[in-house]
């Protein structure tokens, strides 16, 4: 049997956003290479992405964290959970990354609501040397926006719905494990899930550390930043790696992103919107050599 096992970061810091709320950074990898800044998708949290980031520790040096209201951080407003607050938090982090760990060019390594966050920045990419997207759910000019749009309120909605305390993290996880649209996970990342993403309750029991209102919010306002990105706009080289688009999912797009001229695309043959749970390796081969043709691996 499979079993993760996240290991304890070399630094663990909190960062101070603007409205106050906090954000803790962790440090692992080789404080001598190129620095990863890497994120997650809506609902998850960092950690769960072990079995992709694992493999860049020996050759990356890498500064993980939790959006607002995910993984490590605590649970906070309602109202301040947004892609807009989660930009101007980003801007944050990155300034408390420089004051902790000392000014270096930096990478971003993010996924799904992550990726998102990073292309609504008025300037994508800025502040970064490089970004590499995983599957960011954008959409392509010629999309069918009104088809979209339903579908992401069917996702809001199911998502609300979500059962939010377990007895046990083995709970979580077998439901995970049985759900189609985690067929694809690598053994033992179904617990790992369970462990990334809930947190203890003092009366006992646990309960998801995103909680699914919080969750469905993303969800329901996802049109109103996720339209086509312009390449023109971005203010450093941008690698988008997405899933199979011949695989369907209810996560993510399934679409022809290189219906976006300009943007540096690529996929993972047989790789779901998890594409870094399902195929690490590949995932990393693919963001290396757009790294080593920057000079950045």
């Amino acid at each position: 049997m499979v079993h993760w096992q996240v290991p304890v970061p070399q630094a663990v810091v909190q960062v101070e956003l603007d409205d106050g709320a906090r954000v803790v950074l962790r440090r692992h990898g080789n404080p001598e290479g190129t620095r990863l800044v890497l994120s997650h998708g809506n609902g998850l949290a960092v950690d769960l992405y072990y079995p992709f980031w694992s493999l860049l520790g020996n050759r990356f040096d890498l500064v993980l964290y939790d959006f607002r209201n995910h993984g490590w951080n605590e649970l906070g407003e309602f109202a301040e959970h947004s892609i807009a607050t989660f930009v101007a938090d980003n801007r944050a982090i990155a300034r408390g990354i420089d004051r902790v760990f000392g000014p270096k060019p930096r990478v971003g390594v993010f996924h799904s609501m992550s990726a998102t966050t990073a292309l609504a920045d008025d300037h994508p990419g800025s502040g970064f040397e490089a970004l590499v997207l995983f599957d960011p759910p954008v959409y392509a000019p010629n999309a069918d926006l009104l088809g979209a749009e339903a579908r992401w309120g069917r996702q809001s909605r199911s998502v609300r719905q979500r059962k939010r305390r377990f007895e046990t993290t083995a709970e979580l996880a077998d439901g995970v494990r049985n759900a189609p649209a985690f067929s694809r996970l690598l053994p033992g990342v179904p617990d790992l899930f369970a462990e990334t993403t809930l947190r203890r309750r003092a009366g006992g029991g646990y309960e998801l550390r995103c909680p699914p209102e919080y969750e469905s919010r993303i969800c329901e306002w996802a049109l109103a930043y996720i339209l086509s990105p312009d390449p023109r706009d971005f203010a450093c080289p941008v690698k988008v790696i997405r899933a199979d688009e011949t695989l369907r999912s209810p996560f993510g797009s399934s679409l022809d992103l290189d219906a976006l001229d300009g943007l540096d695309c690529d996929f993972v043959p047989g790789a779901t919107h998890f594409l870094q749970l399902e195929k690490p390796k590949e995932c990393v081969e693919l963001m290396v050599e757009f790294l080593r043709r920057l000079g950045f691996a």
